[in-house]
């Protein structure tokens, strides 16, 4: 679809991923493994994908990492350039910040924390066709109370901007997929954190500019806590979610070149092996996503849960809902359940952690 490139995209991606410590300690959310790829990558594959190939990278958090990886982009057929905040502004200031990079009239701006399935094509025509000053992505969900809602009139035009209510009006929410045409972008304020959701859409709406809706119920997540990064990473495996990044077969897990699953391990539900993981005799991996290096011993569980780069379950442990840092170690028979964390290099003895009472 090279029908779009005069718009240019703009992808935020400089949070601090508070919610996914401590995998964020080492590296930005962005950049985590997701389905053996920087997560990341689905995003810029996607935006390839869709014929636009400039894009530029609103950093602020460990924004050497982004370049360092990806470089011009030339790999994925983008050309990718950088800005660094040096103060935290917001997602309205971090837009306005790039500001002096943009060359199209139409910019395409993405939240980097969300794995999404859209046609990106269809928003960009329903930009066009409206003739919007901005356009907004909105995605149905089945319990909207925990994101901001966005009614819309018949039209399809944005009505207002509604925080989290325990009684939303409707089930669109914000899927975190804009499109502006650059003059709105030049009115942001500069210098300052500025806010799109509570300050730059309510002052469109309050102007009469045209503020225009593209519905659909396509995949979508924000991946920001360690239970929608599990999931998100376990539908990339098993093809719910899409991604052009990943061709190929899709199943109940993805086992990487040079990892090593000896006979006996079950792997279902949509786990990862990353790159020179290995997996014991016995062992049960259900939903889990291992970083490169993680070596899970004989006969452990792992449910749902992420372990870092590196790190070592010990044998017969069971980790079940649990995070565990880059090259911790879990000694055998220990339980982690339940939104537990290990911290980065951090040992546990067998049995030194338990939920229940034999040992």
């Amino acid at each position: 679809m090279a029908g779009n490139a005069g718009t240019d995209a703009v992808i935020l991606v400089g949070g601090q991923g508070t919610r996914l410590r401590p995998l964020t300690l080492s590296a930005p959310k962005p950049m985590l493994p997701t389905a053996g790829l920087p997560f990341l990558t689905h995003l810029l594959a996607r935006i390839a994908d869709a014929g636009i190939s400039h894009v530029v990278l609103g950093t602020s958090f460990k924004a050497e990492v982004f370049e360092e990886h990806f470089g011009d982009g030339a790999e994925l057929g983008l050309e990718l350039e950088y800005v660094t905040e040096t103060e935290p502004l917001g997602t309205g200031g971090g837009i306005r910040n790039v500001l002096p990079k943009l060359r199209a009239d139409n910019i395409m701006v993405f939240n980097g924390d969300v794995l999404g399935g859209t046609d990106l094509g269809a928003i960009l025509d329903t930009h066009e066709f409206t003739n919007a000053d901005v356009t907004l992505h909105l995605v149905r969900v089945s319990d909207p109370r925990a994101f901001g809602c966005v009614p819309t009139d018949e039209d399809g035009r944005v009505t207002a901007f509604l925080e989290k209510t325990q009684d939303p009006p409707t089930d669109q929410i914000n899927a975190g997929c804009y499109v502006f045409r650059r003059e709105y972008i030049e009115k942001i304020p500069v210098g300052r954190p500025v806010s799109v959701e509570r300050e730059v859409f309510p002052a469109l709406l309050a102007e009469g500019a045209r503020v225009q809706a593209h519905v659909d119920s396509s995949y979508w997540r924000d991946m920001g806590t360690p239970e929608d990064f599990v999931r998100g990473s376990a539908d990339l495996v098993r093809g719910i979610a899409p991604s052009p990044a990943l061709p190929g077969q899709r199943g109940e897990f993805l086992v990487h070149e040079g990892a090593g699953v000896a006979p006996g391990a079950v792997l279902i539900g949509g786990t990862v092996v990353g790159r020179g993981a290995e997996v014991g005799a016995g062992a049960r991996l259900d939903g889990a996503v291992l970083f490169d290096g993680a070596r899970i011993e004989a006969g452990a569980t792992v449910e749902r849960s992420i372990i870092g780069f590196g790190a070592r379950i010990g044998p017969r442990a069971l980790v079940r809902d649990a995070v565990i840092g880059d090259g911790a170690n879990i000694g055998a028979r220990c339980e982690l359940l339940r939104g537990a964390r290990v911290w980065p290099g951090v040992q546990i003895p067998d049995g030194g952690i338990r939920f229940s009472t034999d040992v």
